[in-house]
């Protein structure tokens, strides 16, 4: 009896499995990510070790089908990150030019035992194709250094 139960219940799920039709065609991408150029950040005089901050960064957003996604960050060494600020942009809408400059919030919280933190902001492009960065270099603070 079990046997047959089973047997029913197998071709149950591959009967479901195969008839299964959710409605949805998939018509393509909506969507693609894009940097953001950072014209500002403010970041503190210095830093304690293991103590989280929250800095603000203020970045171009020249399109109303643009949207803040996030920040990518590449670490360079140990204490060098290259920060970009991540939107997304809407391709199945008519899009209007804006000059819009909003803020973000990046957290950060120093871990290593070291002279300072350079943070590399990314600013865009020269007219060459070079990568630009916003550079701010900050100290720890040596008091919170065990």
């Amino acid at each position: 009896m079990k046997r047959v139960l089973s047997v029913f219940v197998v071709f149950g799920i591959l009967l479901m499995m195969h008839s299964c039709d959710v409605g949805f065609e998939d018509d393509g991408v909506n969507f693609y990510f894009d940097p953001f150029r950072v014209t500002s950040a403010e970041l503190p005089e210095s830093l304690n070790l293991n103590e989280s901050y929250e800095f603000d960064v203020t970045y171009l957003r020249n399109s109303d089908c643009a949207f803040f996604q996030g920040f990518d960050v590449v670490n360079l060494d140990d204490t060098t990150l290259n920060i970009t600020v991540i939107g997304t942009v809407i391709t199945d809408q008519e899009c209007n030019s804006i000059d819009e400059m909003p803020n973000a919030t990046f957290e950060f919280t120093p871990t290593l035992n070291s002279r300072s933190y350079l943070f590399r902001f990314w600013s865009g492009e020269s007219e060459n194709g070079e990568q630009q960065y916003l550079e701010i270099e900050v100290p720890i603070n040596p008091t919170s250094i065990n």
